[in-house]
């Protein structure tokens, strides 16, 4: 009776380690080629592509007439405050380290997880013109080093290795090619890329763009390879048709949306200046990078966002309407 009892115990742990196995299994081939490694996992060698691989854009289509085809770049330097956090004023609002990832800002020097929009309307910023305006995106790591300063570990969640500085950094407000555009009213909210898009089963959101600075006409949602002398750049375009009512919204999307075809922008929202970030890197040769991401989201270069609370006053914020309607190239 003992044996037959021993016996039986056997098969039911044979039984259920092979279930417990087959999970584990099915469960990293569900995760693909990220998985393995834990939350420090990525980004996979699937995330790179050399630059030449990329095809070419084809060129934009001319302003037509009644448009608003200036451009106004903003000058806030490049973050040589070292103004660094883990917080999202816009995504998470009064939680602490509620991005789970390190954030590089231009603009608005007091920007963290606490600010209002009296604070910011209050606080010094790193824009000679005045603009405090707040600009922010996650940080880009090299990864054959350790990082040792402050914000290369507060981060955790396998956000590791050094924060590489951006080498420049162009604030831009661009108009539209549909037509005129308006005022953003002060302390507009707005959010462009998907922080969550390698879980997200869609590209639907995924609009940051990675590229070299000798190909300006390639541009690719992997990291780049870029030939020796070339600096790694991203744009962060985001959305310009405003809702007329809401400064934020839930899910930070339904106020501010892109336009469509031709600029056009949907019904009942209205054109507003478009913001374009553009940051560029100095990456030696060979070395690998990975963004700052959610341990889900493997590193992933698709997941690459951004955000940005309009503090600019109303006659900045004019001055920079005008300039767009009247198609002028103006600096502030």
């Amino acid at each position: 009776m003992g044996n037959e009892r021993r016996l039986l115990t056997l098969v039911v742990c044979l039984v259920l380690g092979s279930g417990l196995i087959a999970a584990v299994l099915g469960a990293s081939r569900a995760a693909g080629p990220h998985a393995g490694a834990g939350a420090a996992a990525g980004p996979a060698a699937g995330d790179y592509v050399d630059i030449r691989d990329v095809p070419r854009a084809p060129a934009a289509a001319p302003a037509g007439p009644d448009t608003s085809a200036g451009s106004v770049a903003v000058a806030c330097g490049r973050n040589e405050q070292g103004h660094y956090n883990e917080d999202n004023l816009v995504v998470s609002p009064g939680l602490r380290a509620g991005a789970h990832h390190t954030h590089a800002y231009v603009g608005n020097l007091s920007t963290d997880a606490m600010s209002t929009d009296a604070s910011l309307d209050a606080a010094a910023t790193s824009c000679t013109g005045g603009d405090r305006s707040t600009y922010y995106w996650p940080v880009l790591r090299r990864l054959d080093r350790q990082g040792t300063r402050p914000h290369e570990g507060a981060a955790g969640h396998g956000n590791q290795g050094e924060i590489l500085p951006e080498a420049s950094v162009l604030v831009e407000f661009r108009g539209s090619p549909a037509g005129k555009v308006v005022p953003m009213p002060r302390f507009l909210r707005g959010m462009t890329g998907d922080a969550v898009a390698f879980t997200a089963g869609s590209d639907a959101d995924v609009r940051a763009r990675w590229g070299c600075s000798g190909s300006p006409d390639r541009a690719t949602t992997h990291y780049p390879r870029c030939p020796a002398g070339d600096r790694v750049t991203r744009t962060l375009v985001f959305p310009s048709c405003w809702n007329g009512l809401d400064t934020a919204s839930a899910g930070h999307r339904s106020h501010l949306r892109f336009p469509g075809a031709g600029g056009l922008c949907p019904q009942d929202t209205f054109a507003v200046p478009e913001l374009r970030i553009s940051l560029s890197y100095e990456v030696p040769s060979g070395v690998a990078v990975a963004l700052d991401s959610f341990p889900e989201q493997r590193h992933s270069p698709r997941t690459d966002h951004g955000m940005f609370v309009n503090a600019m006053t109303d006659r900045q914020m004019a001055a920079v309407v005008a300039c767009l309607n009247e198609g002028r190239d103006c600096r502030m």
